[in-house]
């Protein structure tokens, strides 16, 4: 059985937010409603303390979509579970008829169909926007009323389970650190028993690359890529945050990266320098560092584990620590050279104590990727459900 398609724009009218300017914030009033509070509860608000004559006010439930934001995150229709507020510009309020199309299947159906707005989309990789018209002309499948519940209902379950299993991963990537905590408390608290070494005795060398001219796209299959600082920022090594390199001149082998790596962002904001993360996952892909980044080469003889290491960098004391050397002229990113990083000291725990660390990460290791296997298996069985749902037959 197939449904009838209707225009967006004929079940629905759409209100953009207002563009909010940073003197109109105030520290108490309405919370301002912007691209990052759609998908993470936790972002902070702005707040606007004037008269609500013409603003945009949101509701809990109603319906928004961001038409501005990054694809697979803030893009597309979302469900507002947050407070009462008035909305920010790059988001619309889709004020519908509920006696025609219900808030789920409106968002299902535009975000089944999101592929086909990305498609028309202005701006670069990354980074998308499209037009009132352009949604108001998408066309989505309408069952009766009834129909409609029914199937939402389905889905809402699929991707209730797709969220948890999320969550659980999400907990999952935290335990590392939390591990480290429990065997070696903050690494910057100094004990007399526990020896400690800068990073230029520890280190056989700290390389960079170079940072050539590159596409505005990742890799394609068979071409070099050059990492971009988000491969890094977020602690995880991230292998498709890449650049695609095509120049006539060849890049220097030297600076090619490998499992086992280990990156530090010496270049970047002042929350983001001194990201560090474990290269895993290269594969078959060709990528390279640039000369915002550095690799960490530990001595052959030097008595700290790679893992060990990893995670004391990424300690939030002992990064702070490492950030307070970053400088820079006014206007510039903050960096840190290579000298203050060979500065910093490093308290060492008995070897062996590292090694059982190592065993309990690789013990991680091991539920993560169950957890992995698993998330993707309810995306698989979402992404089945919807394209059949809209075709009629579920």
């Amino acid at each position: 059985m197939s449904f009838d398609e209707v225009r967006v724009g004929d079940v629905c009218k759409l209100v953009n937010g207002k563009a909010f300017k940073p003197s109109d914030w105030s520290a108490a009033g309405q919370p301002i409603i912007r691209i990052q509070n759609l998908n993470d509860p936790s972002r902070p608000f702005n707040h606007w303390a004037g008269s609500l004559d013409r603003q945009v006010v949101v509701e809990p439930g109603d319906l928004l979509f961001a038409w501005s934001g990054t694809p697979g995150t803030s893009f597309g229709a979302h469900v507002w579970s947050g407070p009462h507020g008035v909305l920010n510009q790059h988001i619309f309020r889709v004020d519908f008829d509920n006696k025609v199309i219900t808030r789920e299947w409106w968002a299902a159906a535009v975000n089944a169909r999101l592929n086909q707005l990305i498609s028309l989309a202005h701006g670069g990789v990354g980074l998308k926007h499209v037009t009132r018209r352009m949604v108001d002309d998408l066309t989505i499948p309408l069952p009766p009323l009834d129909e409609q519940k029914r199937i939402a209902g389905i889905l809402d379950e699929a991707a209730r389970l797709c969220r948890l299993r999320t969550r659980a991963l999400d907990t999952l990537n935290t335990l590392g650190q939390a591990i480290f905590h429990e065997m070696f408390g903050d690494p910057t608290h100094v004990r007399p028993e526990i020896p400690q070494q800068t990073l230029g005795e520890l280190l056989e060398a700290i390389e960079s690359g170079k940072s050539p001219r590159c596409l505005d796209r990742p890799a394609s299959e068979g071409e070099a890529g050059v990492l971009k600082l988000s491969a890094v920022t977020s602690g995880r090594f991230l292998a498709e945050e890449n650049k695609g390199y095509v120049g006539t001149t060849p890049l220097e082998l030297r600076h090619q990266i490998h499992d086992g790596d280990l990156l530090f962002t010496r270049k970047n904001t002042m929350a983001l320098v001194a990201a560090v993360a474990l290269v895993r996952g290269v594969g078959d892909k060709v990528l390279f560092m640039p000369d915002l980044i550095f690799r960490l080469c530990p001595r052959a003889n030097a008595p700290v584990r790679l893992q060990y290491l990893r995670y004391v960098l990424g300690h939030p004391a002992k990064r702070a620590q490492i950030q307070a050397l970053a400088g820079g002229a006014a206007g510039s990113m903050p960096s840190i050279s290579k000298a203050k990083l060979s500065s910093v000291s490093i308290a060492l725990p008995p070897f062996e104590q590292q090694v059982k660390f190592e065993q309990r990460l690789l013990d991680l290791e091991g539920m993560e990727s169950t957890a992995k296997r698993s998330l993707s298996q309810s995306n698989a069985l979402f992404a089945s459900l919807q394209h059949r749902a809209f075709r009629g037959e579920l």
